[in-house]
């Protein structure tokens, strides 16, 4: 895992709470002028390099972390040390809300991806939020079993789908917020993670997803070039999905 290269940088001018569009698709969206103008004057705001950890796996939960804008990835270490890519966060997402909500430890670490602003609420603000707004703790309850029934989809496809469907649902859903459409008229998806973390994400081998990269190539369906993937039909991509659609 990514070491901190160095202490996360405070915003100088963070951006208020009232103005930040993130804010609109998060929790927070339920909460009163005067519950904002609470939490704008409580949180901190930082910034993250690549590479740097927000929190780390066993750390004690001391607040919730709201992402301002940044791709930031949550992942977990195993017994032999090995850490794995559990799912990426976006701007809009909270980070840390499940450790809160059962009192234990962070589950997993949070580490940037790409440059990230990142807001950090400490627990005593939450509650007394979550105690004045009882609906903020309701759409922080949305939001748990949203990334159950998630956890579960995933879990599902992962063991009845083969790694190139599996990659092909992927590739899908990244194109909607990491693609482009180059002069030629191709999409082309920037990656914001590692292959071996793409293997991650789909529950395969690092050698798997080689393989099944090479298939695709050959197949036409898309060509891969470090973390840039380019596809020169949609269709052809969407025909790797059953059509029954499981």
């Amino acid at each position: 895992m990514a070491k901190p290269n160095h202490i996360p940088d405070r915003v100088s001018n963070p951006l208020s709470c009232f103005t930040c569009q993130s804010r609109n698709r998060s929790e927070w969206c339920m909460l009163s002028d005067d519950d904002v103008a609470l939490l704008d004057g409580a949180k901190v705001t930082k910034t993250y390099r690549p590479g740097q950890i927000i929190f780390a796996q066993g750390d004690l939960c001391k607040g919730i972390y709201c992402i301002e804008s940044g791709v930031i990835a949550l992942r977990k270490t195993d017994a032999g040390g090995n850490s794995v890519l559990v799912r990426l966060a976006h701007s809009g997402q909270a980070l840390g809300y499940r450790a809160y909500f059962a009192r234990e430890e962070y589950a997993a670490s949070a580490e940037a991806l790409k440059p990230s602003t990142v807001c950090f609420i400490e627990a005593s603000v939450l509650s007394g939020l979550l105690k004045h707004n009882p609906t903020l703790g309701l759409k922080f309850l949305e939001h748990l079993a949203q990334d159950l029934a998630n956890a579960e989809e995933t879990v599902l496809r992962n063991v009845s789908l083969p790694v190139r469907i599996r990659l092909a649902h992927l590739l899908l859903t990244l194109k909607d917020r990491y693609g482009s459409v180059n002069d030629e008229g191709n999409i082309v998806i920037s990656l914001p993670m590692k292959r071996q973390d793409v293997a991650a994400l789909l529950g395969a081998r690092p050698e798997t997803l080689a393989r099944t990269i090479h298939a695709l190539e050959t197949d036409k369906v898309a060509s891969f070039s470090a973390r840039q993937v380019m596809i020169p039909d949609l269709d052809n991509l969407l025909d790797e999905i059953d059509p029954a659609g499981i």
